[in-house]
């Protein structure tokens, strides 16, 4: 018997889940190979206390939630200037990097591709991607720089978006010099007596640990050091399914140098006081983003003497980092929340079980749970209108879909 398949029976049976070599025998070499190797990968003793948290009962009862202070870039007046001062001389300068996070798949769109290769129906059919990247290069070109550009992919994605890439030239970018992909981390599925899932394919389940693990991704895969190298200092992370996403804004970069802050967010007025979305705030004194499922009625409803609302600041998922608060934030793992959903997978005897409601449990840690890391950050209030458009559903749905974000872009852009 190979001595590492003797190391990883002994690990499995220390943890209880022998089960994972269960159908090994009938794997070819090359899958073989690639099972041991997430077994090798995987963190058993965080895999433990994962499934020991889905038993726990969460309470925030005793967190203090106040409302956090903000600036509304359009009412800064003289101080936009100042501000934007700051941020161009840091752009010129080559200290901004921008990182798109573009694990998911175009699934509830009904694209069978990575999100980003999308065509929202533009008369252009341009891509999210190419989307992102004519905005990206423009900007660059007031500065008279090449804003490098870092891509997180998924394991479920990486081939096919690197293919989309290489199909289109890079749009412009050159790979490995001014644009890099990486892929996210992933935590293997689990089911309600703790044991670990096995898929279709034979191997184990493994479901993307969510954006929180940006940090630790870049981290792990030397992101970080890259931009070291290029003299990036400023870091700018957004999702790629925003189609007016500004990863380029010298005020919100000049508000952190100047403010001396290492964290800089954007955010979007509620809608109104019930839009299922998360706020900013401070809990326990310490910037964070609070879910609307934890806000009462009477907190989201709640409003100041200028009649604005104090819990009115959604998190739209562009935010501005120092390079040492990422190579910080990404030290260690966040905490993770726990998802369960339904789930494919290989049981015992070898058969494929397809349940009919939820059976898995799935780990995700969020971006925002790093807030409470820093002292300070500055959140900065932008229009909507302007800086977010997110594809997130299927036109059926008539919110944040294609048809709201081709909206969006054509009117800003004056399309019509």
């Amino acid at each position: 018997m190979d001595v590492q398949l003797e190391e990883i029976q002994d690990i499995l049976k220390k943890y209880g889940q022998e089960h994972l070599l269960n159908h090994y025998d009938l794997l070819d070499e090359k899958k073989k190979q690639t099972l041991l190797e997430q077994i090798n990968k995987i963190d058993f003793e965080l895999v433990n206390n994962l499934y020991s948290s889905t038993k726990e009962q969460k309470t925030n009862g005793h967190d203090k939630i106040t409302p956090i202070d903000y600036l509304d870039k359009f009412k800064l007046n003289d101080q936009y200037k100042y501000y934007e001062g700051i941020g161009k001389k840091a752009i010129k300068e080559g200290k901004l990097a921008a990182v798109t996070m573009a694990g998911g798949q175009g699934t509830r769109l009904g694209h069978s591709g990575p999100k980003g290769t999308y065509d929202i129906g533009l008369d252009s059919h341009k891509s999210l991607f190419e989307l992102l990247s004519e905005n990206l290069k423009e900007e660059g070109k007031k500065y008279d720089v090449m804003i490098p550009w870092f891509i997180m992919t998924s394991r479920e994605n990486n081939k096919d978006t690197v293919e989309f890439f290489e199909k289109h030239k890079y749009f412009g970018y050159q790979k490995n010099k001014n644009i890099f992909f990486f892929e996210q981390g992933e935590l293997p599925m689990m089911d309600t007596e703790g044991k670990i899932l096995i898929g279709e394919d034979g191997l184990i389940k493994l479901a993307a640990d969510g954006h929180g693990g940006i940090y630790e991704s870049l981290v792990k895969t030397n992101m970080t050091k890259k931009m070291r190298e290029l003299g990036i200092e400023w870091v700018f992370i957004g999702g790629v399914d925003n189609c007016l996403v500004k990863m380029v804004d010298p005020v919100l970069m000049g508000i952190a140098i100047d403010k001396k802050v290492t964290v800089a967010c954007k955010s979007v007025v509620k809608a109104n006081p019930h839009e299922k979305v998360g706020v900013f705030c401070r809990r326990n004194g310490k910037p964070n983003v609070i879910e609307y499922s934890e806000i009462t009625d009477e907190m989201a409803e709640a409003t100041d003497e200028n009649g604005e609302l104090l819990y009115g600041e959604s998190h739209i998922l562009c935010n501005l980092f120092s390079i040492d608060a990422i190579e910080r934030m990404g030290s260690e793992p966040l905490p993770y929340h726990v998802a369960f959903k339904k789930a494919k997978y290989i049981d015992k005897d070898g058969n494929l079980v397809e349940p009919d409601s939820p059976n898995a449990y799935k780990f995700e840690a969020f971006l925002f749970d790093a807030f409470g890391e820093v002292d300070d950050m500055a959140v900065l209030r932008v229009k909507r209108e302007e800086e977010f458009a997110p594809v997130k559903n299927s036109d059926e749905k008539g919110v944040d879909c294609p048809k709201t974000a081709r909206e969006l872009y054509k009117k800003f852009y004056h399309l019509d």
